[in-house]
């Protein structure tokens, strides 16, 4: 495996915000991407990369930004790449994993996906970029598939070329409501940025919250402060029994907030969040059992990072001495590439067990086909047509899936088993009886 980097001239962070169309809370749990190439001459379609040579991948995310950085994302897209050339390449063929930095631009995007095209890759893993609009394109010219994007663009639910594993914000945001339904709140206050993607949000919690007749308040804050406690004061309220408060930001501002929550010092105000704003570096950062997040209710896409299930995540971390970048498995993005690379290893081996060369092409049209594919992470994902989101918006986002944890011995763990289907809530139709 190899890692090529480059450079790209400076670009402001906020540079094309006006073109990009994020989905549901794009800003809130955005806080993740990786290291920038210039785009070189234009590559050929993906099926260039077929034959007994290596297998070219990638992944980005941004470093280097502040907020938004994920270099988690990519530094796990290194070790991967190194621990399956170790063991032999994958189906005797060797892994080529290329990372960039997309600086948290549209630019930046841009060249990240064109790089992808100049490296003649198969597809790209994982990945983190609000601008879906600008780089879904560039992949969907070359033929290249999306697998695994962290989804914060609506193409990343739209493209045909796109595979989410996940079901992005809006699932993370339906589940917190019915999480919130199941603690038996009588009133809900969302603290969500001031933004288009933060506007997104209250549709979907006012979904899940409206069968029950719970009241919604919507807490406008800034994506990064360092005192929201006019924010706090607000959503806490008088403080009454049965009065909740779920959070949808970054984790660093999620901190910051947490902040003035103990500052306040609610009684009866419960909370609960998101995975992204919250996770396990954030719990052990504000005290745990001690601090504001103890009994807190978390909505993620998948299993604590406790879970068995998440050995073999672990033991390539811990394997992984040539990269000395230090990886969180509590990472929501980290563990998003992580399922990325075991879909297309579970897709690679089909392939060949069927003697077809791996291509953007044949990627595909597996994964097209309907087939399932199982990583023991998530529910059996299946991208066939008849599994298609009835939505115009979001086709794509098919692991309508989430699972509830609590914070409990300063830990994130399950509040209870297996996933919960929040299909309805995304598509406002009536919940199942």
């Amino acid at each position: 495996m190899t890692s090529r980097t480059g450079s790209s001239q400076a670009m402001h962070p906020n540079a094309g915000r006006r073109r990009r169309r994020p989905i549901a809370a794009a800003a809130t749990a955005a806080a993740l991407l990786p290291t920038l190439f210039s785009a070189s001459a234009c590559g050929g379609p993906a099926d260039a990369a077929t034959g007994s040579g290596d297998l070219t991948v990638m992944t980005w995310a941004p470093s280097g930004t502040g907020s938004t950085d994920r270099p988690g994302m990519t530094a796990l897209a290194e070790a991967i790449g190194r621990d399956i050339n170790v063991k032999g390449g994958l189906n005797g063929r060797r892994l080529q994993v290329i990372t960039c930095n997309e600086h948290n631009t549209s630019e930046g995007a841009k060249a990240c996906a064109q790089q992808a095209v100049d490296a003649k890759a198969v597809a790209v893993l994982g990945s983190y970029s609000q601008f879906g609009d600008d780089f879904m394109p560039v992949l969907e010219r070359a033929g290249i598939p999306l697998i695994g994007g962290y989804g914060l663009s609506q193409p990343e639910f739209s493209s045909p070329l796109s595979y989410p594993v996940g079901g992005g914000m809006p699932a993370l945001i339906g589940g917190s409501g019915r999480q919130l339904v199941e603690a038996g709140c009588k009133a809900v206050s969302l603290i969500r940025p001031d933004t288009p993607a933060g506007d997104n949000l209250l549709g979907y919690l006012g979904n899940a919250l409206k069968p029950a007749g719970i009241k919604l308040l919507d807490v406008k804050a800034p994506e990064k402060s360092s005192d929201y406690t006019p924010v706090v004061r607000k959503a806490v309220g008088t403080d009454q029994p049965g009065n909740c408060v779920t959070s949808a930001l970054g984790a660093e501002p999620t901190g910051n907030l947490l902040d003035s929550f103990r500052r306040i010092g609610a009684k009866n105000t419960k909370v609960a969040s998101v995975i992204g704003s919250v996770q396990q570096s954030v719990v052990d950062s504000t005290g745990g059992d001690n601090g504001p997040l103890a009994g807190a209710m978390v909505t993620s896409w998948y299993p604590p990072e406790s879970a068995k299930t998440w050995d073999g995540l672990r033991a390539v971390i811990r394997a992984d001495t040539a990269g000395g970048k230090t990886i969180d498995a509590a990472d929501p993005g980290v563990q998003t590439t992580w399922v990325a690379y075991e879909v297309f290893r579970q897709i690679s081996e089909r392939l060949n067990a069927a003697g077809r060369p791996v291509s953007g092409k044949t990627v595909t049209a597996l994964l097209d086909s309907g087939d399932q594919i199982d990583v023991g992470l998530t529910p059996p994902l299946n991208w066939g047509t008849t599994n298609m989101l009835p939505s115009t918006e979001s086709p794509r986002l098919v692991n309508t899936w989430v699972s509830y944890q609590v914070v409990k011995g300063g830990q994130l763990t399950l509040q209870r088993p297996g996933f919960v289907d929040v299909r309805w809530v995304l598509t406002g139709s009536k919940p199942p009886a």
